[in-house]
């Protein structure tokens, strides 16, 4: 019989920013959005003060100096490292292991002589090496060990590991939890599950099966069979390929001038051309969207573009090129916009497919792959933008994000290495 582990990073982006400054333990943290806009993390510390999820920043900031609450805008390069050196951990020590997200991931503990005293281990070892503490809920399906973490979460005498299969009443787990913290339940279907009069997990579970089809499809409905004990969600071994992939950003100010948007257009093709190379594919198209503030009272203007390739590329000149004709057409004089982006689309793999007659004969590809190949190598040793393209300016333009909290980059960058003395 099947059994999965949910591991979760405990309040990760606090957690992480509390790695390195130790005299935070007892402090509440919270992390911001870009632009320092609203409240994406917090500590159990400053959830006990009632700062909500999403709050604007600056409606709490009296609360912050009451409570002397240390604010950090989001510093993702930090985030992404220790995420990726706690998945390392997991692959090291599960037999199978499926990320889920930056701070999640599924164990396949299927035929584990004891997969308690191994998720102790795994959670003692993360924590020893990577200082991120984590807790973990077992389960017969994903979605009954996502609601196993939860308890393993809230009840400090568990010790962070909860075994759901070991429980006597299995429903009383479902009992205690809200229908909306079903996983894959969002406000929507919550809506109309209070409309019914479904509380709990509990009540989900129980509903008629023709039910939950008929008003919240099949994916309703293989939530509920998981909640039941029915594993219907597989375990990915590999993660799924992307379709298309996106670097967007909104401003720190409102940006009028095409000159600075150009930068920013270039710097984003940039960074997306580094993403593609990465996972080893190729893209057949560039999109590009400029935006004005939906919410403010000037003029509006949502424009965007796609730009065909002649033939599938991850040359960032032939991607920036593109983008740069796309943001030509998206972009309306007089405006001033909030936010911009280029998106990557129809991506292939890299190898094994067949040329076109419209490409570039291949030893002209096989020299742009070596050069792009040498520039990310730069830039991976020595940091982001330490080769960057002329048009890609240096990160101190009006149209970068507003990032006035953030702490050091301590394990990526040279250059915010901790000082011991």
């Amino acid at each position: 019989m099947a059994l999965f582990g949910l591991v979760d990073c405990n309040n990760f982006y606090a957690s992480c920013e509390r790695l390195f400054r130790p005299e935070l333990k007892s402090r509440p943290v919270v992390v911001l959005s870009n632009n320092d806009g609203c409240v994406i993390a917090r500590s159990a510390e400053a959830k006990a003060l009632g700062i909500p999820m999403a709050a604007p920043a600056y409606q709490w900031e009296h609360v912050f100096r009451q409570h002397q609450v240390a604010v950090f805008s989001s510093n993702y390069a930090l985030y992404g490292d220790l995420s990726s050196r706690v998945m390392s951990i997991l692959a090291d020590m599960a037999p199978r292991v499926e990320v889920y997200s930056i701070d999640e991931a599924f164990l396949d503990l299927t035929g584990v002589a004891d997969p308690v005293a191994l998720c102790r281990e795994i959670r003692a070892r993360v924590t020893q090496w990577t200082g991120i503490p984590v807790s973990i809920g077992l389960a017969r399906t994903k979605a009954l060990a996502k609601a196993a973490n939860r308890r393993a979460k809230k009840n400090p005498a568990l010790g962070g590991v909860y075994d759901h299969t070991a429980e006597a009443d299995p429903e009383a787990l479902l009992a205690d939890m809200e229908a909306g913290e079903v996983w894959g339940i969002g406000p929507r279907h919550q809506k109309r599950l209070w409309a019914r009069g479904v509380r709990t997990a509990l009540d989900f579970a129980r509903l008629p099966r023709d039910w939950v089809k008929k008003e919240m499809s099949v994916v309703g409905l293989a939530t509920q069979l998981e909640l039941q004990g029915i594993s219907c969600v597989h375990f990915e071994r590999a993660p799924a390929p992307h379709r298309s992939l996106l670097c967007s950003r909104s401003f720190a100010t409102l940006v009028e001038d095409k000159a600075q948007l150009r930068e920013a257009v270039c710097s984003f093709a940039t960074r997306v051309g580094e993403k593609l190379r990465r996972e080893n594919a190729e893209a057949s198209a560039v999109q590009v969207f400029v935006s004005t503030p939906r919410h403010r009272d000037v003029p509006q203007h949502n424009g965007q573009a796609v730009i065909t390739l002649p033939a599938p590329t991850a040359h960032t000149p032939e991607i920036i090129e593109a983008a740069l004709r796309g943001l030509d057409q998206a972009y309306a004089e007089g405006h001033g916009y909030q936010k911009a982006g280029v998106m990557l689309l129809g991506l292939t793999p890299a190898t094994g497919r067949q040329n076109s007659l419209l490409d570039l004969p291949p030893e002209e590809r096989q020299r742009q792959r070596t050069l792009m190949a040498a520039l990310d190598g730069v830039n991976r040793r020595f940091g982001r933008g330490a080769l960057r393209f002329a048009l890609a300016s240096a990160p101190d333009r009006p149209w970068h994000m507003r990032q006035m909290r953030r702490s050091p980059r301590y394990t990526t960058s040279w250059a915010d290495l901790l000082k011991v003395r």
